[in-house]
């Protein structure tokens, strides 16, 4: 029976050709738009998740909830809070802190060589408790777990990173340099994590190095919060975290005393940890995945929306092939069988050009979304894609069969049954516009996206960032600064150079409180801090609206303050403001407002700008901007590396332009606007495909209509018009339907900029036009063809 099933599929499918190309190409292109995005969701979803006894890790985020009500979300806590959930709370069977991603300078000195190999790492190390690996879980090639990070200048290096540091030989033992002042030692060797990991370290060193690497870090210090700072904990059963975190309004009241209301610590799941953005989520949000997800089911259903439709129009044809087959006995459910046997055999054919698809372009998309991507031949990837095929199967299937085996035999050896202009032209019309809604959809999307790119690129953002280029320093001794600064200085395309602790845009983001002109209290807000040289106004192009420059000074001594925080204190005018007094937290003593800046972004756009000032202190200088002229870049560069490398020999140089430092901040919305590219397109591809398929079958039906026409005296463009009326109308009903949506839709996505480009009328109308071309160019081929025919062969037609 199977048997015969097949031969008749095989024998059907291959009489009309045309109609299984058009759907085995829509299908493949559909289910290999819906892989990629399973792969690259897969991916964001695995993050973390191998982590033995996941359910009970957890980590630790301290929210400062201020006085003005606004809530900052962190995701750090305080080093000495986890001896005392260790120590204190029987809820914890471990508690451990990272102090992770420390820009660090490794040095191996190699047998026999004059002077040791230096690597600067930005990424992937880290301080850590030797309690650390009791939590997450990892493989150890080599060393103890309960000893390696025990003993101070302790160092844990993964094995790609010990194959990097000593090659291939035994890396224990072996020495190191860090910071070319600290001696370590390698102690264990673990096998490479998972790349899908938040916490991707290959150097871990032991938390008693901390005081030789960052000597000003207060150890014991409960207000020491910083933005590399993380406290994971692993309970001892989940249910307990309800009860720790009911505790930790009694911990911070300890600690803090008046200020607990302003420390309030949570507890997060680790599954929750990479998609949280607001506390420093790696990559993206949830929403956005989920958003994804979607659209991979779209394409899907749009690939399954072609089959319905060109399955509907070939069940004219096969009217008389189902009352014959009835009228031998053949049951519903046996014809059923047989047309959903032809679906399966197309849509396995397409599912495996589909893969065979993905394979080819994933290598291309993993380097384009810049992730390490890839399908993965394990169970989840066989229940991914044989769920995806049976769906397939279901959903393409399930209507066509139920149509044609429905024909009553009588009718069907009569030539009736489906018409053409009955139900099945309304089911037809309905899954066009549902197809051309998703395409509208995406295409208002797309154009939503890159204008909001397009705005972030031109946005004033207060500073100059083009040739400005941003060089670490090593270390902070004045007199290199002063060297460095004036053996560039006659060098003919720099034109300034200032020290700073941070450029006027940073993902990393420092200040505090402090008190303005005598007020008896601190301001219920804090203030950001951008501690620099004299020199920062003119390097990175900050405009000065009232007062004076700060003078050249080692200390804080005066105050330059932005245009949001004067507003804040009160004022319109900044001349108001000049000559009052600001105590900040790194000054004991209240200091002179000398001059107001215009605002600039201090970070994305997706913020507003907060309240921020400008001072002099030198010994948190750890940058060097300096602005060129472009002219002869290549060689200004290799200028500022030489006297660079001739003042720090110890250490590696690197440097980063500002304008890349500020493209870095929008990388999310770079790759949301690629995926919508890239699936608009799979989108439209689809539909026309579909159109073409449906616009040829008509023009099949009309043969004898469009003879006659001819032979009256139509024109070429009255018939193309005819044939084309129909499918414009649905498409109009599509954009009509689609537009309401996606301006809600992408109203929500666009509120997560504190500035943004506006939603205008013409995002789509430019949408829509781009969808009536699209169908016109998908119908036009085949309504020119029927046209230009001659109308005697029109009329032999027996169609």
């Amino acid at each position: 029976m199977l048997t015969n099933y097949l031969r008749i599929a095989w024998r059907n499918l291959r009489a009309q050709r045309n109609y299984t190309f058009i759907n085995a190409v829509g299908l493949t292109i559909g289910m290999a738009g819906g892989l990629l995005i399973f792969v690259f969701l897969r991916h964001h979803l695995s993050v973390d998740r191998h982590h033995a006894q996941l359910d009970r890790l957890f980590r630790v985020n301290t929210d400062l909830h201020l006085a003005d009500g606004t809530i900052e979300y962190n995701p750090e806590s305080p080093l000495p809070m986890a001896q005392t959930l260790r120590r204190d709370y029987p809820q914890v069977e471990q508690a451990a802190f990272l102090i992770m991603n420390r820009q660090l300078t490794v040095s191996i000195r190699q047998p026999g060589a004059t002077a040791p190999v230096r690597f600067l790492e930005h990424k992937g190390t880290g301080l850590a408790e030797p309690e650390w690996f009791d939590i997450l879980s990892y493989t150890w090639l080599r060393g103890d777990s309960r000893t390696a990070l025990r003993e101070p200048g302790s160092v844990v290096l993964t094995e790609s990173w010990a194959k990097k540091y000593f090659g291939d030989t035994n890396p224990i033992g072996r020495r190191m340099t860090l910071n070319n002042s600290v001696a370590a030692t390698v102690t264990g060797v673990l096998a490479d994590p998972p790349l899908m990991t938040d916490t991707n370290l290959g150097l871990f060193i032991s938390m008693s190095t901390l005081k030789q690497l960052i000597p000003e870090y207060d150890e014991t210090g409960w207000y020491w919060l910083n933005s590399t700072n993380r406290l994971y904990v692993k309970l001892r059963q989940p249910e307990a975290a309800a009860s720790l975190e009911a505790s930790f309004p009694a911990l911070s009241k300890k600690h803090y005393g008046a200020d607990a209301h302003v420390f309030q610590f949570h507890l997060q799941s680790l599954r929750a940890i990479h998609t949280d953005v607001k506390r420093g989520g790696e990559t993206i949000r949830a929403s956005l995945l989920w958003a994804l997800g979607t659209i991979g089911g779209l394409l899907v259903l749009a690939a399954c929306i072609n089959f319905v439709n060109l399955a509907t129009v070939q069940a004219l044809r096969r009217r008389k092939e189902v009352g014959i087959r009835k009228t031998l006995g053949s049951s519903r459910w046996q014809l059923i069988g047989q047309f959903l046997l032809e679906t399966a055999l197309i849509t396995g054919v397409a599912a495996g050009l589909a893969l065979l698809l993905v394979a080819g372009l994933l290598p291309a998309f993993a380097d384009w979304v810049k992730l390490p991507l890839s399908l993965r031949p394990d169970w989840l990837t066989a229940v991914g894609v044989g769920g995806l095929v049976v769906s397939v199967v279901l959903l393409a299937g399930a209507y066509p069969a139920l149509v044609l085996s429905g024909f009553a035999p009588w009718a069907a050896l009569r030539g009736k049954g489906l018409s053409a202009t009955g139900a099945g032209l309304t089911v037809r019309r309905v899954l066009v516009v549902a197809q051309f809604v998703v395409c509208q959809a995406l295409l208002v999307a797309s154009v939503v996206v890159a204008s909001q790119i397009r705005y972030i690129q031109k946005a004033d953002l207060g500073f100059t960032q083009n040739n400005v280029v941003v060089v670490a320093l090593p270390n902070r001794e004045k007199s290199a600064r002063e060297a460095f600064q004036q053996q560039l200085a006659s060098y003919p395309d720099v034109r300034s150079i200032s020290f700073s602790h941070r450029a006027p845009a940073s993902a990393q983001l420092f200040g505090g409180q402090f008190r303005f002109n005598g007020r008896a209290d601190w301001e219920a807000y804090p203030v950001r801090d951008r501690l620099a040289d004299a020199n920062y106004l003119a390097t990175y192009g900050l405009t000065l609206l009232a007062g004076r420059n700060i003078a050249s000074s080692d200390t804080i001594r005066e105050y330059l303050i932005n245009e949001t925080l004067l507003h804040k204190l009160g004022f319109r005018d900044p001349q108001q403001v000049l000559g009052k007094t600001l105590q900040y937290h790194l000054s004991p003593v209240p200091l002179p407002i000398v001059g107001v800046v215009k605002d600039f972004h201090e970070k994305s756009l997706r913020e507003p700008i907060a309240p921020c000032l400008i001072a002099s202190q030198s010994s948190w200088y750890a940058q060097a901007g300096i602005q060129i002229s472009g002219r002869t870049r290549p060689q200004t560069m290799q200028r500022i590396q030489e006297v660079w490398q001739r003042l720090y020999p110890a250490d590696v140089f690197e440097y980063q332009f500002l304008d890349e430092q500020v493209a870095a901040f929008y990388e999310t919305e770079t790759l949301v606007a690629r995926l919508v590219n890239v699936f608009t397109g799979v989108a439209i591809l689809i539909c026309c495909l579909g159109l073409y398929g449906l616009i040829a079958h008509v023009v099949i039906q009309r043969t004898r209509e469009i003879g006659v026409r001819k032979v009256l005296g139509a024109s070429v463009t009255s018939i193309v018009a005819l044939l084309s009326k129909d499918f414009l109308q649905l498409v109009a009903v599509a954009i009509v339907i689609a537009s309401p949506l996606t301006w809600y839709v992408m109203g929500q996505w666009l509120q997560g900029f504190a500035y943004r480009a506006e939603l205008t009328w013409w995002f789509f109308a430019l949408a829509g036009l781009v969808s009536v071309s699209i169908a016109l160019m998908s119908i036009s081929f085949q309504s020119i063809k029927a046209a230009l025919a001659n109308p005697v062969q029109s009329l032999r037609s027996e169609t």
